[in-house]
């Protein structure tokens, strides 16, 4: 394919973009590629200690996919090797590590939920196995002898650990070395990652020009928030939206963020082009706009992106019958429950159902509000249900479930 012109080229690659380090030298970069017609190689390493892909890590993909889009080459590292090590970045503590054998399952699953952002033609996967695995002894120590601890404890985590004195593994130091030589086997041009990876994409660039290359260029994009406006996007902290996730959940967690971070999800999680951004932004200035119908833009955009325009409609559909005209869905699952003389405790019957994970979670959703039976709320966890067929239990948002009861 034909390159498109240098200054086209980066108003892509800027966009959602935090740092480019530095950008005279990718520019340099492209004006040599354009020249030669040959792609740049963009590296991309993936963390298998998560499997399960959300939007928080499509932030990267996305700009992986610009850079497809333009022409060069994506090379998408699978940290099988590195895995074992676990990398220290935003850690307080020593992180849990992997064994080869897991982290090629989870970065199996990696690949295979990337592969609805990225193009397949101009993707190359590799585990970092290949190299670092063929290493002995000897070239560990020479590639250690590369580096200073001085430069490592300028990393944040490194230094707030050591003032603290909290430990610090020896292995630890190892990461962001070993994630330079993976750049050096693949001959990076161009490194991304999120704000929290600059020290290693750093480290990547001195590693290389030790080896005698072109260094890279580091280029960070910033860290987008879960749904609660405040922390990281995790699964752990449950303020995630899975790119894997049915149609109605994209849409109904999408429509919790705060109105703050519209924009931002826009930019940063979406394709929508500069034309769009602009009367998005504009319709966000407007105090006559109602945050809630721009988000709704987003919802939807976010469920064609991964399922489809049907689905997009269909989630909205569902969504508003069941939130705004209380309603309840089309098809809900549906359990059968012993009871004693008809009926049954509430808590009973939240655990048996599975509707929540504990009598301690039962009680919290209880006084919340969270839980009503036929629409009606629950007030008290001693609370006893009459129970016949199709009794409708809704606990938080989005769960419902018909009870059958058994004969």
């Amino acid at each position: 394919m034909s390159f498109p012109p240098l200054n086209e080229q980066m108003d892509i690659i800027r966009r959602g973009t935090a740092e480019i380090i530095p950008e005279e030298a990718l520019v340099q970069k492209i004006e040599h590629s354009l020249k030669t017609q040959i792609p740049l190689r963009v590296k991309l390493g993936c963390d298998p200690s998560k499997p399960d892909l959300h939007l928080g890590h499509s932030v990267v993909l996305r700009k992986l996919r610009h850079f497809q889009d333009i022409g060069h080459q994506a090379i998408l590292i699978v940290g099988d090797f590195t895995g074992m090590i676990g990398d220290p970045s935003g850690r307080s503590k020593t992180r849990p590590t992997l064994t080869l054998e897991e982290t090629r399952k989870n970065g199996q699953s990696y690949f295979e939920q990337a592969m609805k952002i990225l193009s397949t033609k101009k993707v190359q996967m590799l585990y970092n196995s290949e190299w670092l695995g063929k290493m002995s002894f000897a070239d560990v120590i020479s590639l250690a002898s590369k580096y200073t601890v001085a430069r490592m404890l300028e990393r944040d985590e490194f230094e707030k650990r050591f003032k603290a004195q909290e430990p610090i593994s020896v292995h630890e130091f190892l990461y962001p070395l070993a994630q330079a030589m993976d750049s050096v086997a693949v001959a990076a041009d161009v490194e991304l990652g999120g704000t929290d990876q600059k020290f290693n994409l750093l480290v990547g660039r001195d590693i290389q020009r030790e080896y005698g290359l072109q260094p890279q260029v580091a280029l960070t994009l910033p860290i987008l928030p879960g749904t609660d406006g405040v922390e990281k996007m995790s699964k752990s902290l449950d303020n995630y939206i899975g790119i894997n996730e049915p149609p109605k959940e994209i849409f109904g967690k999408t429509l919790s963020i705060p109105d703050s971070l519209i924009y931002d999800y826009f930019v940063l999680a979406t394709d929508v082009g500069l034309t769009e951004l602009g009367e998005i932004r504009s319709l966000l200035s407007n105090p006559k706009t109602n945050p809630r119908d721009v988000k709704r833009r987003l919802a939807r955009t976010l469920v064609a992106m991964y399922h489809s325009e049907e689905a997009a409609q269909s989630a909205q559909e569902e969504f508003d019958r069941i939130f705004v005209k209380k309603d309840v869905p089309d098809e809900i699952p549906e359990a059968t429950i012993q009871t004693e003389n008809g009926s049954v405790g509430i808590l009973k019957l939240l655990t048996d159902t599975k509707l929540v994970a504990s009598n301690g979670e039962a009680r919290r959703m209880i006084e919340q509000g969270g839980v009503s039976i036929d629409g009606m709320r629950i007030d008290s966890d001693k609370a006893v249900v009459t129970i016949r067929d199709g009794v409708i239990v809704k606990v938080g948002k989005r769960k419902f479930l018909k009870v059958i009861k058994a004969e």
